[in-house]
C-alpha cells in the first residue's frame, strides 16, 4: 500500500499515478506509465510516453512533473499616484541558488486552492497586503516553468486606494504556514529601475509590470 496512491497521503490524495494517463490531444504523444515519486505536499511524477518526431520516427521518453495546482497574481497600481504595491518575503529556492537574502519584491499571488482564479486573487491580496480587492483585469495566463513544473498562472491587474491598506505594514500572509509578509509600495518608475538592476527579480513581477509600461494603467 502507497500513501497517495492505494491509501490516502497527508493530504487525504489518492489515485495521484493516474492523473496524466488518459491525454489524448496530440496523436503524437502516448502516455505509457506514471510513476508516483512523491506526494508530501506537492505531487511529483515521472511519466514515460512515446513521442513522434517531426521526420516521422517514435521515441521514448521520460520526463518529471512537479504539480503544485495553478496560481493568480495581480499588480496593484495606483494611477493617481504613479505607484504600485507589491509585497516583500523571503523564498528559500532563490535563496539556495544565488540570491543574496532571498527577500524577493513580488505581486500579491497565491494557489488557487480550489477557487476560481479571480477569487483566489481577492484572497490573497487581503492576505498579503490587507487590501480588499474591487474590479479586477484579466492580463493572462502563463505557464510558468513549462519544462517541469506543471502550473497555470493567472494574471491580474487591479487599482488599490492607499487609503485602505496599511502600505509599509506587515507582517502579512498565514502565521501558521511560516508567512511574514510586507507591503512595499513603489513609484512606478523606480518598480522598472528595480527590474534593470536586479533588485526586482521575480518573474511574474516582472511580466506584470512590463505589461503596466506597455499596454497596461501606465502605458503612454
Amino acid at each position: 500500500m502507497t500513501a497517495g496512491i492505494d491509501t490516502p497521503d497527508r493530504r487525504g490524495r489518492t489515485g495521484l499515478d493516474r492523473h496524466g494517463r488518459d491525454l489524448t490531444g496530440n496523436p503524437g504523444v502516448r502516455i505509457r506509465e506514471v510513476e508516483l515519486l512523491s506526494s508530501d505536499w506537492y505531487v511529483l511524477r515521472k511519466t514515460t510516453f512515446d513521442f513522434r518526431h517531426g521526420d516521422g520516427h517514435w521515441s521514448r521518453e521520460q520526463r518529471e512533473t512537479y504539480d503544485r495546482g495553478d496560481g493568480a497574481t495581480v499588480l496593484l497600481h495606483n494611477t493617481d499616484r504613479r505607484t504600485v504595491l507589491l509585497t516583500r518575503q523571503f523564498r528559500l529556492p532563490a535563496y539556495v541558488n544565488g540570491h543574496p537574502d532571498g527577500m524577493l519584491l513580488e505581486t500579491a499571488a497565491g494557489l488557487l486552492d480550489g477557487d476560481g482564479p479571480e477569487e483566489a486573487i481577492r484572497r490573497e491580496a487581503a492576505e498579503e497586503t490587507g487590501h480588499t480587492v474591487g474590479a479586477v483585469e484579466h492580463v493572462f495566463d502563463v505557464y510558468m516553468s513549462p519544462g517541469s513544473v506543471t502550473e497555470r498562472l493567472h494574471f491580474f491587474a487591479a487599482p488599490y486606494d492607499t487609503a485602505d491598506v496599511p502600505v509599509g505594514g506587515g507582517p502579512g500572509g498565514i502565521a501558521e504556514e511560516g508567512e511574514d509578509i510586507t507591503t512595499v509600495e513603489l513609484p512606478f518608475t523606480e518598480a522598472l529601475d528595480r527590474i534593470r538592476n536586479g533588485t526586482i527579480a521575480d518573474a511574474k513581477t516582472i511580466m506584470l509590470l512590463q505589461w503596466a509600461a506597455l499596454d497596461g494603467p501606465f502605458a503612454r
